[in-house]
């Protein structure tokens, strides 16, 4: 169906608003000499002011002028004596200045009415179309799983979408009027005026509230509003999006319950292993004076009584001595590895070649006699306790000689990789008699050894030291090996310029 809405005197032409205006008193004047002809008179002036009024309404008030001026000017030809002529009479000018009055009312009555419906409709095109966007806004806030609902100044709830109704169980109709703080049994982290005032202030509060789902469990969600304001800055609406964070919370409640737990076992720990290390350091010092005692009253019995004592008991003796020497260094290598967790660490930069050239000086003094291929690759600098590190490394490179000590002619290789952009791996390779990796889980444990002591001498601790040493440093160690195969052992240490 089509309508015709009356344009604006901007958008209609000045030819189509005088042709509507040629165009009614033609009709008007068709009408009225119709009428006449029945014999009908004093109908002339209420077609033409019609006919003006019809131009005025849907040709602005040029047409509305055409009009007048076409009227006044057929209404005297055809209708005042003398007719059919342009002769107007003094006493006809009172009669058409009324005419022009009246019609010239009827013009500004028909402009303002029909602007005043053109304004209505553009109002009515403009709620249509804001109608429509808020329609479709709605719809698309009721595609997401985020909790979003409006509420006046006094909380009142105005909208509430699917995902409100998802979140909270309360439909639309059971949600929108209601007081969302009743409705929901909010129960804020601060008191409400605060969080009125920062949301007056800034337009915005965010924060986790506990509420109520309709079905009565209650729920933690992480919440977020939004001050609308009108055009004069008055506070109108406030926009709520919310998400359930219940479990999210009840997970960091476990971690830091456990973390709690996890802290308090690891000062019980470290108190343990303090009180182990002080009571091992103890016993270690205190059995060094009755050790040294025995050894020494053994070794003068064992010369002044030389000549009176047979083979057997002389073999008595001499393992009670080396028995003796065993226990010794075995308290020797306790109160350093004892020593290695009591310490204070001195870190600066080391030379590793250095180090272990030093190293190597210290151990080939029990090489004597043997055939030992040494290779030494290039090593950097890194960043710990000199003191410690000389101690591992002696300790790792003396485990190397004892157990190539089978082989003709034994290889030994010190050297290093990169692993990390700050880390370097150094290794101490040999040809020895290995090891099981079955058993690669006890290399480094207190007293735990893979050879027979009468085979290979040694009190277990050295290699234990040496993890000790390295984790000291913010490293880890570890090892690979074969049975008569030799073995290798790596460990880790930080560059200088990552470390300071």
């Amino acid at each position: 169906m089509v309508q015709w809405k009356p344009q604006s005197p901007t958008s209609s032409s000045g030819l189509q608003g005088y042709g509507l205006a040629v165009l009614s008193v033609s009709a008007a004047l068709g009408g009225a000499l119709l009428i006449e002809s029945m014999r009908m008179r004093d109908v002339e002036v209420p077609l033409f002011l019609f006919a003006v009024a019809i131009s005025a309404w849907y040709g602005g008030v040029g047409s509305a002028v055409m009009a007048l001026l076409l009227s006044c000017a057929t209404f005297d030809y055809f209708f005042v004596e003398p007719v059919h002529s342009v002769y107007i009479s003094g006493s006809d000018l009172p009669y058409f200045a009324i005419f022009s009055t009246f019609a010239s009312l009827v013009t500004w009555f028909s402009t303002i009415r029909r602007r005043a419906e053109e304004g209505l409709r553009q109002a009515r095109d403009k709620l249509e179309i804001e109608v429509a966007e808020r329609t479709q806004q709605a719809s698309l806030l009721n595609l997401t799983h985020d909790s979003i609902f409006v509420r006046d100044m006094n909380f009142a709830i105005t909208y509430w979408n699917r995902g409100a109704e998802e979140l909270y169980g309360w439909t639309p109709e059971g949600a929108i009027g209601k007081s969302s703080d009743e409705l929901l049994r909010t129960v804020f982290p601060v008191p409400l005026e605060d969080i009125r005032a920062e949301l007056l202030q800034t337009g915005r509060w965010e924060g986790e509230l506990k509420r109520v789902k309709a079905d009565g469990v209650q729920v933690i969600v992480a919440s977020r509003w939004s001050l609308r304001r009108d055009e004069r800055e008055r506070p109108v609406a406030i926009l709520e999006t919310s998400n359930d964070v219940t479990e999210r919370k009840r997970w960091e409640q476990q971690i830091t319950k456990l973390n709690e737990e996890l802290g308090k076992r690891s000062s019980q720990l470290e108190a343990s292993n303090k009180e182990l290390e002080a009571f091992a350091y103890s016993i270690s010092h205190d059995l060094r004076a009755p050790l040294r005692h025995m050894a020494g009253f053994t070794e003068l019995l064992k010369k002044s009584a030389a000549p009176v004592l047979n083979e057997k008991h002389q073999r008595y003796v001499t393992m009670i001595l080396e028995s003796a020497k065993r226990m010794g260094n075995l308290i020797d290598d306790l109160l350093a590895f004892s020593r290695i967790g009591r310490s204070e660490a001195h870190r600066t930069t080391v030379s590793m070649e250095q180090l272990v050239q030093e190293a190597l000086t210290e151990v080939r003094q029990d090489t004597n006699g043997r055939k030992i291929v040494w290779k030494v690759g290039e090593l950097p600098a890194l960043y710990g306790d000199r003191s410690m590190l000389r101690l591992a490394l002696v300790n790792l490179i003396a485990n190397a000689v004892k157990f190539t000590r089978t082989r003709p002619q034994a290889e030994i290789e010190i050297g290093c990789q990169d692993q990390k952009k700050n880390q370097v791996v150094v290794f101490v390779r040999d040809n020895g008699v290995g090891f099981d990796m079955k058993y690669v889980n006890k290399l480094f444990g207190v007293f735990q050894r893979l050879h027979p002591a009468e085979t290979f001498e040694g009190t277990g601790i050295g290699l234990a030291t040496v993890q000790r040493i390295v984790h000291r440093h913010g490293g880890r160690i570890w090892a690979e090996g074969m049975v008569d195969q030799g073995a290798t052992f790596y460990f880790t240490l930080f560059k200088p310029q990552e470390s300071n």
